[in-house]
């Protein structure tokens, strides 16, 4: 099935959607140029048909092989033990910001095993990996923003370090996230400047460019930026 696979991948791709993908994702390599919804489209069929055997004959040549893989993991429903080895097997693959993302969201574990789930972030959130630590992010971010974890979740963003690039991008984003949906609990860790400058600033721009928040807002939390100009 591996062949018939690639050959299906192969015949959806577009070349100018290849160099696009190439200019906005770095770090990502042989990439076909599918775009998401073809490739979440096909996904979803071969879950279907196949279920976990899917995964046995799925390559990672290219860039959206790997990307697959990922999304079938999402679509499966195995136990949770049997779905969380298939996660972290896969983490190691990671190695660019839309892997990480589109697999995280992808999965939907966390909304019947948040305990578990939540469990199993630690290592990451303990991670000096990049993109161990973005995938930490994402997740608190996608599954864990809500009634029930919204203060472990700001405490655990706290705990990732963020002194590379895409780590700190992700934190941010969370926290602007989180702010959003529960102002009242995230100000504070904005106000007390709790996280590495960059991120604390990176934050505070994306809810300055963010439509959700209202103007006032924006310039009360652009007064809390620490001194960084280019975040």
């Amino acid at each position: 099935m591996n062949k018939e696979i690639r050959e299906k991948l192969e015949s959806m791709s577009e070349k100018k959607y290849s160099e696009f993908s190439s200019k906005i994702i770095p770090g990502a390599r042989n990439i076909l140029g599918i775009r998401t919804p073809i490739l979440r489209a096909y996904a979803k069929e071969l879950s279907k048909q196949y279920g976990e055997d899917a995964l046995d004959n799925s390559d990672d040549h290219y860039y959206e092989e790997i990307l697959l893989r990922g999304m079938i993991i999402g679509y499966i429903k195995p136990e949770i033990e049997k779905h969380l080895k298939y996660i972290s097997d896969y983490v190691p693959m990671i190695d660019n910001w839309a892997v990480c993302d589109t697999f995280c969201s992808t999965l939907k574990i966390g909304k019947k095993d948040h305990a578990r789930v939540f469990e199993f972030l630690q290592p990451y959130i303990h991670s000096q990996k990049e993109f161990e630590q973005r995938f930490a992010a994402v997740m608190l971010l996608d599954h864990f923003i809500n009634e029930e974890y919204i203060d472990r979740t700001l405490e655990q963003l706290k705990v990732i370090n963020t002194d590379k690039y895409y780590s700190s991008m992700a934190v941010a984003w969370a926290l602007a996230e989180a702010y959003i949906k529960y102002p009242d609990k995230a100000e504070p860790y904005i106000r007390g400047k709790v996280f590495e400058a960059q991120t604390h600033d990176r934050a505070i721009s994306k809810l300055c460019d963010s439509y959700r928040v209202t103007k006032e807002d924006k310039e009360r939390l652009k007064a809390l930026k620490i001194n960084i100009q280019k975040v």
